[in-house]
C-alpha cells in the first residue's frame, strides 16, 4: 500500500497537477493558490504557507507522483518567480556530491569546545566550523569577513531568498569579492536552486564586484568538503573542491606539514 502523503506533499501535488500537461518545460503559481489548494485538501489554514514551496526548493524531495513525469536526463526544482511567486522549471540533473578519491589536508581545529557544545544543528555548527577556523580564507586564497548569516533578502525575478552565510573577501592586490556561502549536512545535497539564487543575489546587489559561491558540506570522519561553484549554460558547475579535517594541533603529522608545500 503506497504511503499517504503529508499536508505539504498533498498541497503541492495538487498545485502540479492542476497546472501540467505531458511535454510541459514549466509554469508558475502563486501564494494565493497555495492557500486555496491547502484548504480545498480540507487541512486548516496556516500562517506561513510559503514554507510549502520552500521546503522543497531546499529541505525535501517531490512527491513520487511529481518526480515519475521527469523525463530522461531532466528534474524537477522550484524557484522563485517574484513576490509571493514560484515557478516549476525542468532543469538538466545536476547534484553535486563530494569525490571520495580526493586528498584531504589536516588543519589545527581553532573551534571552542563552548561553541561545539551549544551548535543548535548540523548546519549551524557546520557555519560555524567553517568560520572559527578560516577555512573560506585556506580554501580561496582571501582574507574574508562574514558579513552576515542566515540573510533573508529578496531578488529581483526570484522573490525572497536565503543565504545561509555572507562573507566579504580581499586579495592582495585590494580586490574586493562577495562570497555566498551554502552549508549542507547529512544527505542533503547541493543543488542549482540555493547556488543560483546566491550568485543572481551577488549580481543584483553588488554590481561589479565579483561573486565566488561557495558550498560547504559534511563528509564521513568529520571531514569537510569545500566547493567553489559557478553556473554555466543554466548548469552547475565545480570550479575547485578541497576536503579539510579538523585536528588537535599535537596530532597533525610534521611530515605532512612539509609535503604540502609540494
Amino acid at each position: 500500500m503506497a504511503k499517504a502523503l503529508n499536508r505539504y506533499q498533498a498541497t503541492i501535488e495538487k498545485i502540479f497537477f492542476d497546472h501540467y500537461t505531458a511535454g510541459s518545460a514549466g509554469f508558475e503559481f502563486d501564494r494565493e493558490e497555495l492557500e486555496q489548494s491547502y484548504v480545498a485538501l480540507g487541512f486548516p489554514r496556516i500562517k506561513n504557507i510559503g514554507d510549502i514551496p520552500y521546503a522543497f526548493r531546499y529541505r525535501n524531495a517531490l512527491p513520487g507522483s511529481v518526480l515519475t513525469t521527469q523525463p530522461d536526463g531532466l528534474e524537477w526544482i522550484i524557484e522563485g518567480a517574484g513576490k509571493g511567486r514560484y515557478r516549476f522549471k525542468l532543469v538538466k540533473k545536476t547534484r553535486i556530491v563530494p569525490r571520495e578519491d580526493l586528498f584531504v589536508v589536516d588543519i589545527p581545529d581553532a573551534t571552542p569546545e563552548l561553541i561545539r557544545g551549544y551548535a543548535l544543528d548540523d548546519e549551524q555548527a557546520l557555519l560555524a566550523i567553517v568560520r572559527y577556523n578560516r577555512l573560506i580564507d585556506t580554501f580561496l586564497g582571501l582574507t574574508t569577513y562574514s558579513l552576515q548569516n542566515h540573510l533573508r533578502t529578496t531578488v529581483d525575478g526570484m522573490g525572497q531568498i536565503e543565504i545561509d552565510e555572507l562573507y566579504i573577501g580581499l586579495d592582495r592586490r585590494g580586490c574586493h569579492y562577495v562570497i555566498p556561502v551554502q552549508a549542507k549536512s547529512g544527505k542533503d545535497q547541493i543543488g542549482i536552486v540555493q547556488t543560483t539564487q546566491d550568485i543572481r543575489f551577488v549580481d543584483q546587489k553588488f554590481p561589479g564586484m565579483r561573486c565566488r559561491a561557495i558550498a560547504a558540506q559534511f563528509m564521513a570522519d568529520e571531514i569537510i568538503a569545500l566547493f567553489e561553484l559557478t553556473l554555466q549554460d543554466d548548469e552547475i558547475k565545480v570550479v575547485e573542491e578541497r576536503h579539510y579535517r579538523l585536528v588537535p594541533a599535537k596530532e597533525l603529522k610534521r611530515e605532512a606539514i612539509r609535503d604540502y608545500r609540494d
